[in-house]
């Protein structure tokens, strides 16, 4: 077991860390069942083999698990933690604010969700509530009415820990994050920080590695980084200035290319490896997510991530080409 202090060294174990102040100890990788896969939901694949994509995270050592009402996926992974030993896990889920008609849930609702995520997940207890995609227009009406129903369910023994998750596709310069850090009441944070978009480290993780506020990164790994198609359409607006000074060489077209460029060729085999371990061994970062519809996949991930931290002068480069970007979260459509 490796905790805070000890982070950046390479290993077959998968590292684990404690969450903020929390109290809640997870491995630096958690499986995550949202993103384009909803472990194979999206994809047409059934919830049995969902199940199987979290039973194998399971064996493979991971011990942080995340769903949501909206994904679909929390009876698969209720499913596939059944037999495991409930204490060694940490359990997420999530809610949003807002119901089919785009309008504020009323506080029943919300709370029926937590009932509902509960009896999905076949749990007595969930680590970690978030309000899921919190947008800023809608921040200071979920603070008014949802918090005090979070602060009854931990009360009543239905969840742990507190948390909160950013829209970020859409608001990838964090401002919600910003204005949430001004309150109390959250003790853990998902934050959107990849390579080409590291701005949350300054603007926000900074301040909750200060306070002990636990934190999560999502989209590591989008399209963007792994659909050459994609990653011409980014790399292009990037180097047309649409996204800030950026030092984009306009006449990339691989993925050989750009991983040239940015001083990665012979450090990695792949970008997405690179982006794993990018997240995976920033300092104020708790925990990085990977979602996958493959199991094989996941352990690809799994196996950078053991790789250990990039080199300081992979680092280097990589701040000195992205390190000003703020308006891209990598998911290119």
């Amino acid at each position: 077991m490796t905790l805070d202090g000890d982070r950046g060294k390479g290993t077959d174990v998968l590292e684990k860390r404690l969450l903020g102040r929390t109290g809640l100890q997870a491995t630096v990788l958690g499986l995550g069942s949202g993103g384009n896969s909803r472990l194979g939901l999206s994809l047409g694949m059934d919830e049995e083999h969902a199940a199987g994509v979290a039973r194998a995270a399971l064996e493979m050592g991971i011990t942080l698990f995340d769903t949501a009402r909206v994904y679909h996926t929390e009876a698969a992974v209720g499913r596939a933690i059944r037999s495991a030993r409930r204490q060694e896990l940490v359990i997420a889920t999530k809610c949003g604010v807002l119901n089919e008609h785009k309008e504020l849930l009323t506080a029943q609702a919300f709370e029926q969700g937590i009932s509902d995520s509960l009896q999905a997940l076949g749990l007595e207890t969930i680590d970690i509530y978030f309000v899921h995609g919190l947008r800023l227009t809608h921040y200071e009406a979920t603070v008014e009415r949802f918090i005090p129903v979070l602060q009854r369910a931990r009360q009543a023994g239905k969840i742990r820990c507190v948390g909160v998750t950013e829209a970020f596709e859409s608001d990838t310069r964090h401002a919600m994050l910003q204005r949430a850090l001004q309150d109390d009441c959250w003790e853990v944070m998902m934050v959107g920080y990849n390579l080409v978009n590291p701005s949350a480290r300054q603007r926000v993780l900074a301040e909750t590695k200060r306070r002990g506020i636990a934190t999560l990164g999502m989209f590591a790994v989008r399209r963007g980084l792994i659909d050459e198609e994609r990653l011409r359409l980014l790399l292009g607006r990037m180097a047309a200035g649409e996204h800030g000074e950026v030092q984009i060489d306009p006449d990339l077209h691989t993925v050989p290319d750009l991983m040239a460029h940015l001083g990665l060729r012979g450090v990695c085999q792949t970008l997405a490896e690179a982006a794993y371990r990018f997240c995976a061994y920033d300092p104020l970062l708790d925990c990085v997510l990977s979602g996958t519809s493959s199991v094989d996949h996941l352990r690809e991930n799994l196996a950078a991530v053991q790789k250990g931290p990039l080199p300081a002068q992979a680092l280097a480069r990589l701040e000195q080409v992205f390190g000003s970007v703020d308006s891209v979260s990598g998911q290119v459509r």
